[in-house]
């Protein structure tokens, strides 16, 4: 157990019966917006441990992390257990390059998620960063059904706090629901709606595009945006897009 540190939960948010949020007490981590750490129990002498994106800003104590009970991971039904006191395990050090240090400066920022890829979007828009360096951001959430549509209070805030320069834009895909996009992000990428309800430009002009989720919607999502001449951002060869597969 030396490879982790010991943490306590605080609490623990059941938004449906698979999505949950867990919140914990530890000592400090060092970590950037937009990065991850790895969640660890103790299972037959051993740890067993899975990557976790920070829900909370680097500021923000406690610890907060959103999942999905997977229901073949020996993990998160593990993690679905736990109670308020109970002990929960943390690597100590931080990783992710989903970070606003490796994206351009940007007339538009866009955050694309599918599910629980939205976690480390809500550490960076917590973040003083986004709002000093892009005048607007959009928030692109996907699910599929729209009891899925988790912190919504907490989206709602940040747009009140950043009135006029936050856009929140859903999709649901398996049923219809009032105010959201049907289908997939990537195909509303092609067709322009994305662009229509958003009403901002996504272009290779004026936007950085940051894309966490399901490596599905990541990859067509990136083959979308290449048909407006947008890459991947390398240090070497500068670019658009910054991914993580996150599911």
């Amino acid at each position: 157990m030396t490879k982790f540190i010991q943490g306590k939960v605080v609490e623990q948010r059941r938004w449906t019966e698979r999505l949950l949020s867990l919140k914990v007490e530890a000592d400090s981590i060092a970590f950037e917006a937009g990065q991850f750490t790895r969640l660890a129990l103790p299972v037959e002498g051993e740890m067993l441990a899975r990557a976790y994106s920070f829900v909370n800003a680097p500021q923000e104590r406690p610890y907060e992390f959103y999942y999905n009970i997977v229901p073949e991971g020996p993990l998160t039904r593990r993690l679905a257990g736990l109670e308020a006191g109970d002990a929960v395990w943390l690597a100590p050090r931080a990783a992710g390059f989903l970070v606003l240090s490796e994206v351009p400066d940007a007339e538009n920022l866009w955050l694309l998620a599918t599910g629980t890829g939205i976690a480390p979007f809500l550490s960076i828009l917590e973040s003083e960063a986004a709002w000093r360096r892009y005048p607007r951001i959009v928030l692109v959430e996907a699910v599929r059904h729209a009891g899925e549509l988790a912190y919504r209070e907490e989206i709602a805030r940040l747009k009140r706090e950043h009135e006029g320069r936050l856009v929140a834009v859903v999709f649901v895909s398996r049923e219809q629901a009032p105010g959201a996009l049907a289908g997939r992000i990537p195909q509303a990428i092609l067709d322009g709606r994305l662009e229509a309800a958003a009403g901002a430009a996504l272009s290779a002009a004026g936007s950085q595009v940051m894309v966490c989720g399901n490596p599905a919607m990541v990859t067509d999502s990136v083959h979308a945006l290449a048909q407006r001449g947008m890459k991947k951002h390398r240090r070497r060869s500068p670019g658009h897009i910054t991914v993580e597969n996150y599911w």
